[in-house]
């Protein structure tokens, strides 16, 4: 067993009831559910990040896996680690008597809850190939070490997101998903980012929705605009979430990197409207005394962060400045 457990905790237990009751079975993307896929994503953000973080990498690996046609291992807790973070990575390399991973992976979700997850890996450093590969680990085993003193802030601390160290823990040639290079070239990875902007879109309406409990029984006209203009921000991105929903369904194999980006930056935008304006409707003492509000807003300012901000921006105004050229 590879370093400390932490899969009796709270909220892996919760984790682990989800995934026996059948709860993290939400219908694939593109697959004539999409809305319901990311309403229920949506749903967990609104109800806790951290336990939307881990549930949305258990359902995200399985869409990945179906995406390859590979079941997954049955009662298994999945995640996805593919973090390029400070250029940390894990490399697949040539042991002794079999291929083994050996490196150090950041922002591992469920470093110790997950049972296996899907971690895409660099090519070994004498590789003629430059493509990074997905591989189906077990994270339980000896040689995957997660270091616990990696995660330095009280933000998603539920989620036990630390650093791995792999120490040549072997793969079988079973355990590589896809060619070299398909976890970025297929068709559902942009979809995949869509998801998680459902659950920042959650995490942020939750945030909201707490807010409401500590108007005045007649708020004053300032706490009123900000009300609604975050209502505003928030049924507007929810609106371009299901129009996305829609788009991808009509036509799964189209190319929506274009929507998902657009979509992204839009719940992008209104998360940070209520990250800004929250603070200003409810003042300091909800700040201070309401622990749920406070760890909320920590949560969604760090889990939004996913997003690259500017260069995501930018890279999707290069979007739309090429579409318009190319019309």
């Amino acid at each position: 067993m590879g370093g400390v457990r932490a899969g009796d905790g709270p909220l892996a237990g919760q984790l682990r009831q989800m995934l026996h009751a059948g709860e993290l079975d939400l219908p694939l993307p593109g697959a004539g559910q999409t809305a319901r896929r990311w309403a229920a994503l949506a749903d967990w953000g609104g109800r806790d990040l951290s336990l939307a973080r881990l549930a949305e990498g258990h359902v995200d690996a399985l869409a990945i896996l179906a995406e390859a046609g590979r079941p997954p291992v049955p009662g298994a807790l999945y995640g996805v680690w593919a973090s390029r973070s400070g250029g940390a990575a894990v490399r697949l390399e040539q042991g002794r008597t079999s291929r083994v991973l050996t490196g150090d992976m950041r922002f591992c979700s469920g470093a110790r809850v997950l049972d296996r997850v899907l971690l895409v890996a660099d090519p070994a450093a004498d590789s003629s190939s430059t493509e990074r590969l997905l591989v189906d680990v077990d994270v339980r085993v000896a040689g995957a070490e997660p270091e616990p003193d990696s995660w330095c802030t009280a933000a998603m601390a539920d989620a036990d997101t630390l650093d791995v160290a792999f120490r040549e823990v072997a793969v079988a040639d079973a355990d590589l998903v896809g060619p070299p290079g398909w976890y970025v070239a297929r068709p559902g990875f942009a979809l995949g980012g869509a998801g998680v902007a459902a659950v920042w879109w959650g995490g942020a309406a939750g945030v909201l929705d707490r807010v409401l409990g500590h108007l005045r029984p007649v708020p004053d006209a300032h706490q009123l605009a900000h009300v609604g203009e975050l209502h505003a921000a928030l049924a507007a991105s929810d609106a371009l979430l299901a129009q996305t929903a829609a788009t991808v369904d009509d036509d799964p194999a189209a190319d929506h990197g274009l929507a998902v980006a657009t979509v992204r930056a839009a719940v992008e935008r209104a998360t940070r409207e209520v990250l800004d304006r929250v603070p200003r409707i409810v003042g300091p003492a909800p700040l201070s005394r309401d622990v749920g509000l406070a760890r909320a807003l920590a949560d969604l300012a760090l889990y939004v962060r996913q997003h690259h901000a500017e260069r995501d921006h930018a890279a999707l105004g290069g979007q739309v400045v090429d579409r318009w050229r190319s019309a």
